[in-house]
C-alpha cells in the first residue's frame, strides 16, 4: 500500500483531529468548495463586462425605473418610448404596475448595458492599437497622445481584476511581406559577405512572387480568430517540440538581491518567501493582482501568469506536454533536501496559508529528517533522480513511461507535478554571483527539477536565487513574482534582530500537516538511467562557462546626459567588445516584448544594424575624431529605440518569419528564402530584464535601498560558438552583466568576453570627455 510506503518515519502531527468527525469535514470542504465557485464565478463575470461593471448596470436600471415612475414633462417623449416595450414583451393585462416598471427598466437597462459593455470595449481596444505613444519621449508628449492617453483612462474603468483588460487588448496584426524581407535583408548585410547578400535578395524576390502571397492570406485570416497569430506555434514548434535538454538550453535563471540580505538563516529566508509566494500564487487565482501597465495607462496581457504555478512540463518522445492543475490539487509544494523530496502543505486544515513561523519549523524538521534517512543509506539510490530531467527529452520520455507509470514512482512524481513550485535546500553556501548564476541555471545535475515552472533554491547562507522553465513564459513574469517575494524580505519586517522568523500577531493557525516524504523504488535498469543521465548533465554543467559581475565605474546615469538611450548604448558596448573578442561582426539577437497585444510574448530585436557596425568601425580607427563617433553612436541608438520600438509594436520580421515557414511546412511547401532566413546562427543572443515592476515599491535608485538592486538573472548560449548576454540596468551607477560560453569552443571565453564590455564601455565614456568631463560621480 502507497501509505505504508510513505510512512518511512512515525507523523509528525501539529493538533490534526481531521477523520474524527467525518460530518464536519464534510462542511468544511464543501464550504470551501462553495466559495472557490463563488469566486471563480464572480471573477469570470467581472472580467466579462470589464470596462464596464455592475455598478453601470445597477445605475441604468435604477434610473430607467425613475423616469417611468415619474410624471415630469421633460421626460414625456422618453417615458412614452419605454412603455411601449411592454408591447413585445408580452407582459399579461394584470401584471401590477410596479412590477411592469421593474422589468421593462430591467429589459432595457440589461439591453442599453450589453451595447454600452461592448462600445467601451471595442473603443478601448481601438485606442489600445495606437503605438505613437511608444516613439515619444514621457515628458515631450504630443497633444494626440496625451488626449488619447486620457481616453484611455475614462474608457478603461477604475479597478480592474488580473485578466480584465484581456478581452480589450488588440490583437497582433501580421506585418506585411514586403516590410518584413526588407528589414531581413537590411540586417545580414554587416554580417554576410556581398555575393551572400545579393543570393538572399534573389531567393526573397522569387519567394515573394510565388509562396508568400499564399501563406500572407492564410496568417491574416488565422490573425482574425486566433487570440495571437503567432503565439501557440511559438510554445509549439520552438520549445515543446525540441528534443534538446532544457538545463541550460531551455530554462533560466534569476538572483536575489546583490549586496544585500535580511538574514543569513536558510529556513528563516526560506519559510518567510514560500509563504509570500504561495500568497502570489493565492492573488492570481483569485485575480487580487493588479494588471501591469506602462506609464500608468497602457496595459499588458497578463496571459502568462495562468501557469505560473502549479504547472509542469511532461516530456513526451515527440513533443513535451505543458499541464497545469487546479488550485484545489496544488496546495502544497515540494521542498528537496539532498536529494530528498518531501510534500510540504501549505495550508493549516482550515485554510489558512501557513505562518512563516510554522513553515520555518516544517523545513528544519525536513533538513533533519534527510539527515536520518540519508544516515540509513536506503534511500541514497534515489538522491540523483531529478538528473533524469536534464537528460534529452526524448529519453526522459521513454524512460518517465516505463518506470513512472504505475505504483510508488506514479504516485511520487505526481506530487511533484502537481506542486505550486519547488524548494531546494541546498547544503553549500556560494559566495560569488557567478558561482550561484552557474548554480542556479543548472545545479550539480541532479538538484534541480526541470520540469517544473519555477524552483527557488536557497543557500546555506541565506541566499536564494530561481530556475525557471521557459515554454510557459518569459523572465519578466517570474522576475515579477520574485520581486513580490524580495521586497517583503526589505519592507515588510519579517526577521527579528537575529534573523529568525517573527510570530505573526493575532493569527491563530490551525492543525498542521506533517510533511510527507516521497519514495521511489528505484530498479537496477532505472538506476542505470539515472547514473547515465547524471553523467550526461555533469558533462553538460562543466562545458558551460558563465561569468557575471558588476560593472560600477558609471550606470545609466551617465548615459543620460550623452542623450543616448541606456539600453542602446549597452547594445553598441556589446557590439564594440565582440568585435574586438571575434575580429568580426555577429547576427545578434535582442529579446523585446509583443505584451501590447493579446497573448504576445516575445519579438527579436535584430541589434547589428549598418550604423552599429559603422560606429565599431569608428572606434577602431584611430583618424576618427570623437565627434564623430559621439554622431555615429547617436545615429546607431536612435536607429535601435526604433527598431525596439516597431518590434514591441508587432512590426518586427522575426515571429513573422516564422510562422511564415510554419504555414509553408504545413502545406507541404518549401521555401530556400525562408530556410536560409531561419537557420543563419544568432551568435550573440542577448536580453535585458527590468528591474522593478511594482509600482508600489520604492526605486532602488534611492540611496537606501541601492544595494538591495538586483543582478537579475541569465542563461545559457543559444549557439555553440557564440555567447549568451543577459544584463540588467537597476539604477544609475551601475551595469550588472551575465555572460555564458561553452568551454568547448576555442574561439569564446566569457572572462575575455566581460573584459572586452567594460574596455568598450571604459572607451565609449571617453570619447564624452570634452562634452561632459566629470562624468558622474561614483556612489
Amino acid at each position: 500500500m502507497a501509505e505504508a510506503r510513505f510512512a518511512v518515519t512515525e507523523p509528525r502531527i501539529y493538533d490534526l483531529d481531521e477523520g474524527r468527525d467525518s460530518r464536519k469535514d464534510f462542511i468544511r470542504e464543501t464550504r470551501k468548495a462553495i466559495v472557490r465557485r463563488f469566486f471563480r464565478t464572480r471573477n469570470l463575470v467581472r472580467n466579462g463586462m470589464y470596462p464596464t461593471s455592475l455598478w453601470n448596470l445597477g445605475v441604468t436600471v435604477g434610473t430607467t425605473s425613475a423616469i417611468m415612475a415619474t410624471d415630469l414633462d421633460v421626460f414625456q417623449s422618453l417615458n412614452a418610448r419605454l412603455w411601449s416595450v411592454q408591447h413585445y414583451m408580452y407582459l399579461p393585462s394584470g401584471t401590477p404596475f410596479y412590477v411592469r416598471i421593474f422589468l421593462i427598466s430591467s429589459t432595457v437597462g440589461f439591453a442599453f448595458f450589453f451595447i454600452l459593455l461592448h462600445i467601451r470595449r471595442y473603443l478601448l481596444r481601438a485606442l489600445l492599437s495606437y503605438k505613437g505613444w511608444l516613439y515619444e519621449q514621457p515628458k515631450k508628449q504630443s497633444w494626440t497622445t496625451k488626449i488619447w492617453g486620457v481616453l484611455v483612462r475614462l474608457i478603461g474603468g477604475g479597478y480592474p481584476l488580473t485578466y480584465s483588460y484581456q478581452y480589450s487588448l488588440p490583437r497582433q496584426s501580421v506585418p506585411a511581406v514586403s516590410d518584413t524581407v526588407n528589414k531581413l535583408l537590411e540586417s545580414v548585410e554587416p554580417v554576410l559577405e556581398p555575393d551572400k547578400v545579393e543570393q538572399m535578395k534573389l531567393q526573397a524576390k522569387e519567394f515573394e512572387k510565388t509562396l508568400a502571397p499564399k501563406l500572407q492570406r492564410i496568417l491574416v485570416l488565422k490573425s482574425w480568430w486566433a487570440n495571437n497569430y503567432v503565439t501557440n506555434w511559438w510554445e509549439k514548434y520552438i520549445y515543446l517540440i525540441n528534443r534538446s535538454p532544457i538545463a541550460i538550453n531551455s530554462n533560466y535563471y534569476c538572483l536575489d538581491h546583490a549586496f544585500w540580505q535580511p538574514t543569513t538563516s536558510q529556513v528563516a529566508r526560506a519559510a518567510t518567501q514560500i509563504c509570500t509566494l504561495i500568497k502570489v500564487k493565492q492573488m492570481v487565482e483569485r485575480e487580487h493582482l493588479r494588471p501591469l501597465v506602462i506609464r500608468g495607462t497602457i496595459p499588458l496581457c497578463m496571459n502568462q501568469y495562468e501557469r505560473a504555478f502549479s504547472t509542469v512540463r511532461i516530456p513526451g518522445e515527440e513533443m513535451d506536454e505543458l499541464v497545469h492543475y487546479d488550485s484545489y490539487e496544488s496546495k502544497h509544494i515540494v521542498v528537496m533536501r539532498k536529494g530528498l523530496y518531501y510534500k510540504l502543505d501549505m495550508y493549516d486544515v482550515n485554510g489558512q496559508v501557513l505562518a512563516p513561523m510554522t513553515a520555518a519549523k516544517q523545513l528544519e524538521w525536513i533538513i533533519e529528517d534527510a539527515d536520518k534517512q540519508l544516515e540509513s543509506n536506503s534511500l541514497k539510490s534515489s538522491t540523483a533522480i531529478a538528473a533524469l530531467t536534464a537528460n534529452k527529452r526524448d529519453v526522459w520520455a521513454r524512460v518517465r513511461k516505463q518506470y513512472f507509470s504505475n505504483g510508488v514512482n506514479k504516485e511520487s512524481i505526481s506530487w511533484i507535478d502537481k506542486a505550486a513550485f519547488m524548494v531546494v535546500l541546498e547544503t553549500k553556501a556560494l559566495d560569488t554571483f557567478s558561482e550561484r548564476g552557474k548554480h542556479l541555471l543548472h545545479g550539480d545535475g541532479s538538484t534541480i527539477w526541470f520540469d517544473k515552472s519555477f524552483t527557488v533554491v536557497y543557500f546555506s547562507n541565506g541566499k536564494c536565487g530561481a530556475n525557471a522553465e521557459h515554454s510557459w513564459g518569459d523572465a519578466p513574469v517570474v522576475g515579477h513574482i520574485l520581486e513580490h517575494a524580495m521586497s517583503e524580505d526589505v519592507l515588510a519586517g519579517k526577521y527579528d534582530p537575529y534573523g529568525y522568523c517573527l510570530p505573526f500577531a493575532n493569527y491563530a493557525q490551525g492543525a498542521v500537516r506533517s510533511p510527507m516524504l516521497l519514495q521511489w523504488e528505484i530498479t537496477e535498469p532505472l538506476g542505470e538511467h539515472i547514473q547515465q543521465s547524471l553523467s550526461f548533465a555533469q558533462k553538460n554543467n562543466d562545458d558551460l562557462d558563465l561569468f557575471v559581475i558588476n560593472h560600477d565605474d558609471y550606470g545609466k546615469g551617465f548615459v543620460k546626459k550623452c542623450k543616448v538611450s541606456p539600453d542602446a548604448y549597452i547594445q553598441l558596448a556589446l557590439q564594440l567588445a565582440y568585435y574586438r573578442d571575434a575580429g568580426h561582426f555577429a547576427l545578434t539577437y535582442e529579446s523585446s516584448m509583443t505584451r501590447l497585444y493579446l497573448h504576445g510574448r516575445t519579438e527579436t530585436v535584430r541589434s547589428l544594424t549598418k550604423a552599429a557596425a559603422e560606429f565599431v568601425r569608428a572606434m577602431e580607427d584611430k583618424d576618427k575624431s570623437n565627434e564623430e563617433r559621439i554622431a555615429l553612436m547617436r545615429k546607431a541608438a536612435a536607429d535601435h529605440q526604433t527598431l525596439y520600438r516597431d518590434c514591441m509594436s508587432g512590426k518586427g520580421c522575426d515571429r513573422h518569419l516564422f510562422a511564415l515557414f510554419v504555414l509553408c511546412k504545413g502545406l507541404g511547401n518549401e521555401s530556400e528564402f525562408l530556410h536560409t532566413a531561419l537557420t543563419l546562427p544568432w551568435t550573440l543572443s542577448t536580453s535585458q530584464t527590468p528591474q522593478q515592476q511594482i509600482e508600489s515599491n520604492p526605486s532602488v535608485g534611492h540611496p537606501c535601498y541601492r544595494d538591495m538592486a538586483s543582478p537579475g538573472g541569465g542563461f545559457g548560449p543559444v549557439s555553440d560558438s557564440g555567447y549568451g548576454v543577459s544584463y540588467m540596468i537597476p539604477e544609475d551607477s551601475r551595469f550588472f552583466f551575465h555572460v555564458s560560453s561553452k568551454k568547448s569552443c576555442p574561439q569564446t571565453d566569457s572572462k575575455r568576453f566581460v573584459d572586452n564590455i567594460f574596455k568598450a564601455l571604459a572607451d565609449m565614456k571617453s570619447i564624452f570627455k570634452e562634452v561632459i568631463p566629470d562624468g558622474v560621480k561614483k556612489h
